[in-house]
């Protein structure tokens, strides 16, 4: 029941991903290699002002299943006001230097004003991706799952009616090109955040007006930094080396970096729904962790990852058979295809590592055992994932067959890791020693029935 709607929400964005690069494809494939790049750094940039939205959305669910309805109700707030905060200097940060930012990334001097274009005004509206992030994280942990999809639903749909009015230039407007995509974006997600906005303020027993956003407890928020520092680190440890392989990609030159483009955009659909019963199982056992369902907690982690690995392996076996096929939407280009279809296989291996990742990871944050996965990631990442990437796709010359090969060693390393630690049960147990010394109180039922009715 959680996972669905939040499978809906991240399949329309995943399907919106998906429309903007067969879009995009239709004006040129440098402009698809552009856009590649670029979604990489605004994937980096988002994890710095969600941070605290990941954190907060931990705590509000632990609150909410231990009967704190309150707190969790001032953790939401502060999460919100602190990750629009940071989103707001984001954006102006790439506002004003897009050019910089493009050369960092090295991308061609023939690419440069088509990056300049995208960078300046998708990168200037990030602060509204931070707003939507925010408020869906929090409205989520509530239990309303639906909520933001919806949201998705509607802002999808328009999302998606704009970009073909404005790159193209239909019913009279102005055709332009890789700039419709900027105002597309820019429409579309306004409206997701006022209608997020409209179900965050009555999404608890107190309804949230606008002076309370000046709220600032610092007990409650010391509470969101201690558990969101080290999400935030993994987050951005994790997305910051998809960026700098990226890079090392585009050194390899521009029909490798539109073929992992293209490619990407298809593994997205392998795990979206396996990532969803992530999410909702990392809601769930925030929920019982806070209950005190310390069995529950255990056995629920596994559950989610059995049924993460079906759904994954099923996913990705369909994109092996049909997978020269699909490339064939977005791309005429022979040689492009060609180096698409040779990662097909190594895909098999890649997405269910992943998966084992998404589900224990999850659980791991659910409990607030934060800091092992950060540490897991920073090493594994920037050792295998990065480092080697580079010894072994640029310095021996194995291209893009050898950076798959260092992020499959990498997924498969931190999964297994964060899979030993679960066993080993060490925040479970000293759950269970803290309950065994206080007498259960009114606050645990509370907090069991909050969650069946959620």
């Amino acid at each position: 029941m959680l996972a669905w709607p939040i499978f809906i929400e991240i399949f329309l964005q995943t399907l919106l991903g998906t429309v903007d690069t067969i879009m995009v494809s239709r004006i040129s494939d440098d402009a698809v290699a552009v856009v590649g790049i670029s979604n990489q750094l605004f994937g980096a940039l988002t994890t710095l002002f969600t941070t605290l939205a990941g954190g907060a959305g931990i705590l509000i669910a632990q609150r909410l299943g231990s009967g704190r309805s309150e707190e969790a109700r001032t953790i939401a707030i502060m999460g919100v006001t602190s990750s629009s905060i940071l989103g707001f200097g984001v954006s102006l940060l790439m506002f004003l230097y897009s050019d910089p930012t493009a050369r960092l990334l090295h991308i061609s001097e023939e690419l440069l004003p088509l990056a300049h274009v995208y960078l300046t005004y998708v990168g200037g509206g990030l602060f509204l991706v931070g707003m939507t992030v925010a408020l869906g994280s929090a409205i989520r942990n509530t239990g309303n799952t639906r909520g933001p999809m919806y949201t998705g639903v509607a802002v999808n749909i328009i999302h998606i009616a704009l970009n073909y009015l404005l790159i193209f230039g239909v019913l009279g407007l102005p055709e332009l090109g890789l700039a419709g995509i900027a105002v597309s974006n820019m429409i579309s997600r306004l409206l997701g955040v006022f209608i997020l906005l409209y179900l965050f303020i009555r999404s608890f027993e107190r309804t949230v007006r606008l002076r309370d956003f000046r709220i600032f407890n610092r007990r409650l928020f010391g509470e969101i930094v201690r558990i969101s520092w080290p999400l935030g680190l993994n987050s951005s440890s994790w997305v910051l080396s998809q960026l700098v392989i990226y890079s090392f990609m585009a050194i390899l030159g521009a029909k490798e970096l539109a073929a992992r483009t293209y490619l990407n955009t298809l593994e997205s659909f392998c795990f979206t729904l396996g990532y969803a019963v992530a999410m909702a199982g990392q809601i769930q056992l925030a929920h019982l962790f806070g209950a005190r369902q310390m069995q529950e907690v255990y056995q629920g982690a596994y559950r989610t990852l059995y049924i993460g690995l079906v759904i994954v392996g099923a996913n990705v076996l369909l994109l092996f058979v049909f997978g020269r096929t699909l490339l064939g939407f977005f791309t005429e280009d022979e040689a492009i295809i060609s180096i698409g279809v040779s990662l097909l296989a190594l895909n098999l291996l890649l997405q269910p590592c992943k998966m084992l990742n998404m589900a224990m990871g999850n659980s791991l944050n659910a409990i607030g055992d934060t800091r092992y996965t950060m540490y897991v990631s920073i090493c594994s990442m920037s050792l295998i994932g990065v480092g080697c990437s580079y010894f072994l796709g640029i310095s021996a010359g194995w291209g893009l067959t050898g950076i798959y090969c260092c992020m499959i060693a990498d997924e498969a390393t931190r999964g297994l890791l964060v899979l030993r630690r679960w066993r080993k049960r060490k925040v479970l147990s000293e759950a269970e020693r803290r309950m065994d010394e206080e007498t259960p109180g009114l606050a645990v039922k509370r907090g069991r029935a909050l969650f069946v009715e959620s």
